[in-house]
Order: structure tokens, then C-alpha cells, then sequence
């Protein structure tokens, strides 16, 4: 049951179909106002100096696309539930270990999206479906479901050829940040959603690019660059591992500073069964609707500490990247990071008990607190 409602469990897989209409409606709706508090927890991280602004402007797109996809998915199962004629199924979310739709459904979504006009051209438009509906409510007293069914693909459709969603791939961009030859500084950015976590992971790396040409110019290295990136884009690599493999692949480009942003897991005692202190907090906050959930943001960050040289062939000599790591207890050499940075996102209500609760290893978690007026707080 979720929140009254029957919902479809997978236990092999602890998959969850939201089959209900109003659980799926409340679920969406849930993720449309976390996405819309992501924005202003990103604009508090940029007035600390913990971003810089082009690194916020590059986190709200990726955080917009999060938008849109759920938004193109409301729609595609706006009648879930209800008779429209032929089954079509409902989301399925990971309520175990992440809270949000599971990877395939976005790869259904990426397959969709390249048919979407030939979908939109079998059907009518808007305006023919709403007035085919009032005709049915008018003439024939009945709700017209497969009208309404019809009107909900189409504009699952139309949010799908609009584009800028987040898909399961999204390939690196080179953003320039300063220099000119023969040093140039560039910012690649890259997301992925993760198929084995189900949640997406947006990456960071500022390259120092020492080549004769610019790299987002260069027809030789910026493919393999694109390709080598997404290749290595797999949350169970250390940074350390992905920075050094990028380091030795490519002799002109030299990554001093890479991060990785792990958006989720979502938390609600409504939807999801995972397990710790946040579940426990969630269940005693018993709060109203719309503010029951919880979302975490976890920050991995690599720095360059120096530069030795090592020979390259007969007589040239090319530069690696000596990393930092975390020089505390160790860690640096089990987490491949220089520092990592965990972070949560959650309503005054459940904050309110974990501040009374104060469960162990929460100390040094960061808590962004969103007030029912939207505005959002760091303590």
C-alpha cells in the first residue's frame, strides 16, 4: 500500500509500479516541487564559494532536464489506473534503494523521443481532442477516458520533442573558462543515470588543455574525449581511477579538478522502504502531504596537489597529475577522492525531528531546510 493505495511489487527486484492514479499524481507532484528547491540549494552553494557561477548554471540545466523528464512522465501516465482501452502499464520506481524511476524507463522515454513526430502526426491536436471531449461529456454524459488517454500521450509526445531532458546519456559539452594558446582552461560537463543505483549522477572536470588546437574544435581528440568520459562513467569507479585513466589517455589535456554529484536517493515514508535513520525520522515527522520525503546530494571532489613529467618517446616528456586524497584516517586511498561532501534537502517538519532525533553520523551532514513559503535555509 502507498498511502492508501495499491501499488505493484517486484520483490526480486524491489521495483514498485505505481498503478494507482493519485499515488502516481502525488509522486510526480512530489518530485516537481524537490526539483523546483534544487535551483536555490545550488544558488547557497555559489554564495559560500563552494561553486563558482558557470558550475551553477551548468547544475541547474542538468537539474532543469531532471524537470522535464518527470514532467514527460506525468504526462505518459497521466491515466494510469483508469479504463482507456488497452493496457499501458505504470511507473515503475526503485522504492528500495533510490526512490526514483527505474533506469529503462528512461531508456523507453530515449526510444519514444525519436518517434515522437510520427506519433504526433496519428494524432489529432489539442484542440480536436478537448473538443471531442466536450461533445462526449455533453452528448453522451460519460467521461471521456480515451480521450483524455489520447490527449496525455500527445502531450507526453510534444514534452518529449521540445527535448532538453535528462536522458540515460548525456554527453560531455566543453565550456571555456579562460586561456588562449598555448594553455586553455575548459570545463566538461557530462550525466549519466546510473543503471545500477537508478539515479542520476551529473560529473565535473576542469581540464587544463595544452594541445595546438581547441579542444571542442578538434575533430581528432574531442570524440575520444566524449567516448573515453562516457565509458568511465560508472558509479562504482573511484574519481582517482577515472581521473588517472582520462590523464594517461590523453598527453595534452590535463584534468586538475574533478567532481561528481549523486542526486538522490529520495526518501518518503509514502513511497520508498529503505532503511536508517532518515526512514525512522520520516515516520515520526508524520507530516502532511507534499512534505514528506527527504532528499540526499552527495559531492565527491578530486584535486590536482602537483605535476611531475615522465618521458614520452625518445625525447619528449609529457605531464601527469600528481592527486590529492583525503588525508584523514586513510580515507583518501578508499574513497579515490580528495574530500566528499554529503548534503540534505527536507521540509521543516521531518528537519525538525532530526534535530531532536540526532541519529549518529548526522553531525556532519549538511541540512538544507525548505520552508512551506519555498525558501530555502542552511544549517
Amino acid at each position: 500500500m502507498v498511502g492508501g493505495a495499491t501499488v505493484e511489487i517486484d520483490p526480486a527486484n524491489d521495483h514498485v509500479g505505481l498503478s494507482d492514479l493519485f499515488a502516481s499524481r502525488r509522486y510526480f507532484a512530489k518530485f516537481a516541487a524537490i526539483t523546483g528547491h534544487l535551483g536555490r540549494v545550488a544558488a547557497l552553494l555559489q554564495a559560500e564559494g563552494t561553486l563558482s557561477k558557470t558550475e551553477v548554471e551548468v547544475l541547474a540545466r542538468y537539474v532543469q532536464s531532471i524537470a522535464f523528464t518527470f514532467r514527460a512522465l506525468s504526462m505518459k501516465y497521466l491515466l494510469v489506473g483508469r479504463d482507456t482501452g488497452q493496457f499501458f502499464g505504470s511507473l515503475t520506481m526503485d522504492d528500495h534503494e533510490s526512490g526514483f524511476p527505474v533506469a529503462p524507463e528512461l531508456m523507453v522515454m530515449a526510444n519514444d523521443a525519436m518517434q515522437a513526430a510520427a506519433h504526433l502526426d496519428g494524432l489529432p491536436t489539442t484542440d480536436a481532442l478537448k473538443d471531442q471531449m466536450v461533445r462526449q461529456i455533453i452528448g453522451e454524459q460519460s467521461v471521456p477516458t480515451r480521450l483524455q488517454f489520447a490527449l496525455s500521450q500527445r502531450l507526453y509526445y510534444e514534452e518529449l520533442q521540445r527535448g532538453q531532458l535528462f536522458w540515460a546519456r548525456n554527453d560531455p559539452i566543453a565550456v571555456w573558462l579562460s586561456g588562449t594558446e598555448p594553455r586553455r582552461t575548459y570545463l566538461l560537463h557530462w550525466a549519466v543515470y546510473d543503471s545500477q543505483i537508478n539515479l542520476p549522477v551529473i560529473y565535473l572536470m576542469e581540464v587544463e588543455d595544452s594541445g595546438r588546437d581547441a579542444l571542442p574544435r578538434d575533430l581528432r581528440r574531442w570524440p575520444e574525449v566524449q567516448a573515453h568520459l562516457i565509458g568511465q562513467s560508472l558509479g562504482g569507479l573511484k574519481l582517482l581511477t577515472i581521473a588517472k585513466g582520462f590523464d594517461e589517455s590523453f598527453d595534452h589535456l590535463h584534468p586538475k579538478r574533478l567532481r561528481r554529484l549523486h542526486i538522490g536517493p529520495m526518501y518518503s515514508h509514502q513511497y520508498t522502504r529503505q532503511s536508517g535513520p532518515i526512514r525512522d525520522v520520516l515516520a515520526a515527522a508524520r507530516a502532511p502531504q507534499g512534505q514528506d520525503w527527504a532528499l540526499a546530494w552527495t559531492w565527491e571532489e578530486l584535486l590536482s596537489d602537483r605535476v611531475r613529467e615522465e618521458r614520452a618517446g625518445w625525447f619528449g616528456k609529457v605531464e601527469r597529475e600528481i592527486f590529492a586524497l583525503d588525508p584523514f584516517a586513510g580515507r583518501g586511498v578508499d574513497t579515490g577522492a580528495t574530500r566528499t561532501e554529503r548534503m540534505i534537502v527536507l521540509p521543516e517538519r521531518p528537519f525538525q525531528v532530526l534535530a531532536e532525533q540526532n541519529p549518529a553520523g548526522f553531525a556532519s551532514v549538511r541540512k538544507f531546510v525548505v520552508s512551506p513559503a519555498g525558501r530555502v535555509l542552511n544549517h
